[in-house]
């Protein structure tokens, strides 16, 4: 399916694309350390040597992953008036990350996850957060912004990035989907279980495996494919979604677009931690479909580079150079 896909071509247009990332944010905390004893007091290890590094989470990862393939983003979110989203403004200086899109409430905690890890094993995370909807007075700012930003012109793209964290209300969901339907943005979704079937009439949907089944009530093995891929089409039906692409970690992935059903199997990696893997493939699967590319290769180059991501330690942005390497040694060899 790949034979006359040029690449190089694709990954070009990425840099004339601009996208409006909708959706929660947060810190991501790691403190690296080493194991060399247990701890006389209780029965857990001893972390020593330990070094704080800071990064961008949830939305804002990917509004990276959309800069480190050549695009534009422009993140929109809302932040505490507290030290960690001061913080948050920090890191997106240093990440050449605009900060246009984002409000500032007084009454709000900014989400940091603090995990501790010992060369790569995960020992440990501490999540900080408020999850609570905004309230009316910061929806009503939240969406004017995003209102001004999606009239004024020249955005390709929306993606909504829900970590269930209370950004992404009810209102939100369905004023942005409407305004985007009204001048013409495609909307893409990467869901997560409170507002699961509130997006409707979006270009793309993008659940992991445990969304899917939690979001649908179903009973559904990974393995079982058929099974899922039925659930699937009848989702998509009722809620007028156009492309639907499930996230099945060691089974691939699951696409459902354009009247083609198909299973993608993952491609054998050393998978070091899968934290930040969803965000890469909406921001790849995105700028894919926004460059038009069909259905089913939007769902390969998505897979590649959820795994790519899964090699690194810690949540990371795809390598724009790394991807464009494996597409055409994996694809073109294929």
């Amino acid at each position: 399916m790949f034979e006359s896909t040029d690449f190089e071509y694709v990954f070009d247009q990425f840099t004339n694309q601009k996208v409006l990332i909708i959706g929660d944010v947060m810190i991501d905390t790691y403190l690296w350390g080493s194991v060399g004893r247990v701890s006389p007091e209780a029965p857990v290890p001893v972390v020593s040597g330990v070094i704080e590094e800071n990064r961008l989470g949830g939305a804002a990862n990917v509004a990276l992953n959309i800069k480190a393939l050549g695009a534009v983003p422009i993140l929109c979110s809302v932040i505490g008036d507290d030290d960690r989203g001061k913080l948050i403004l920090e890191l997106m200086e240093e990440q050449l990350l605009s900060d246009i899109g984002l409000v500032v409430d007084n009454h709000r905690v900014t989400t940091q996850k603090t995990r501790i890890i010992s060369g790569s094993q995960h020992l440990l995370r501490v999540d900080e957060e408020m999850d609570i909807f905004l309230n009316r007075r910061v929806q009503d700012e939240f969406l004017e912004l995003i209102s001004s930003l999606l009239e004024s012109g020249g955005i390709d793209a929306i993606i909504m990035q829900d970590y269930d964290k209370g950004v992404l209300t009810p209102r939100v969901i369905s004023e942005v989907i409407s305004v985007a339907e009204r001048v013409a943005v495609p909307v893409m979704v990467d869901p997560k279980f409170r507002s699961f079937d509130l997006y409707r009439k979006v270009k793309l949907f993008k659940p992991n495996f445990k969304e899917l089944v939690k979001g649908l009530d179903l009973d559904i093995k990974k393995r079982e494919i058929e099974k899922l891929s039925e659930a699937v089409q009848k989702f998509q039906k009722r809620q007028q979604i156009d492309n639907l692409l499930v996230t099945l970690s060691d089974q691939g992935v699951l696409t459902s677009g354009e009247g083609e059903h198909v299973h993608i199997p993952a491609v054998a990696r050393e998978i070091t931690d899968v934290s930040g893997a969803g965000d890469t493939v909406i921001a790849v699967a995105s700028l894919f479909l926004i460059a038009g590319l069909p259905p089913a290769e939007v769902a390969a180059v998505s897979n590649l580079a959820g795994g790519l991501v899964c090699e690194k330690a810690g949540v990371v942005p795809v390598s724009s150079e790394k991807l464009l390497d494996e597409c055409n040694e994996h694809f073109k060899s294929s």
